[in-house]
């Protein structure tokens, strides 16, 4: 993550979301709010681990073909693929095509149906309190926390795959479940969240 830049618009972002305008509009509208609801944080979560290696920009730009590919990322219907679906998935030109990580997202549905509390819940409970400054430079903001160790080792036990630690902080990051938009960043983060 790069320092604050000041765009066009006069607005000050965190350097990466600066950086594109389809970074812009993420940023500004997405990343670092809190989100809710198992489906919403199941998409979340399948993203991070197709993005392993690759740019979140190249993910971002698929998305919609991801969505459609993915049934809506609605994790009942997901966890009823099978080998015609990895197929059919493996020769779809508009989403990522790793057979690991294709076979990691309806495995992940499967074990997220098996959660008895729900994936939202689950993610949740590793949140740490709000409330903590904002970093004030990129340099400032980790890889991993305890935290996202602590939750990939739980998600690893429950059956989830691409799930590490690094992975885990950046699905926390990404959802709100920590608030890592630079300090005198304009993007305004809510307590509260939004269902997905």
């Amino acid at each position: 993550m790069t320092e604050l830049l000041i765009g066009a618009d006069g607005l000050a972002r965190c350097g990466w979301g600066a950086s594109t305008p389809d970074y812009a509009v993420y940023h500004d509208t997405e990343w670092g709010r809190p989100l809710h609801g198992d489906d919403a944080l199941y998409e979340r979560m399948t993203l991070e681990a197709f993005q392993s290696g690759l740019s979140w920009l190249t993910i971002l730009r698929k998305r919609e073909a991801f969505r459609a590919a993915f049934a809506g990322f609605r994790i009942d219907t997901v966890a009823d693929y099978d080998e015609a679906d990895v197929a059919r998935l493996l020769g779809d030109a508009g989403i990522v095509r790793n057979r690991a990580k294709i076979e990691a997202a309806i495995a992940n549905a499967r074990a997220a149906q098996q959660l008895p509390e729900g994936l939202s819940a689950l993610l949740w409970s590793f949140a740490p309190p709000p409330g903590r400054a904002r970093p004030g430079s990129g340099a400032a903001v980790p890889a991993l926390t305890d935290a996202s160790t602590a939750m990939a080792k739980a998600l690893k036990k429950r059956g989830f795959r691409f799930v590490g630690p690094t992975t885990a902080y950046a699905l926390m990051q990404a959802t709100g479940m920590v608030d890592d938009h630079l300090a005198g960043c304009h993007v305004v983060t809510s307590t509260t969240g939004v269902m997905g």
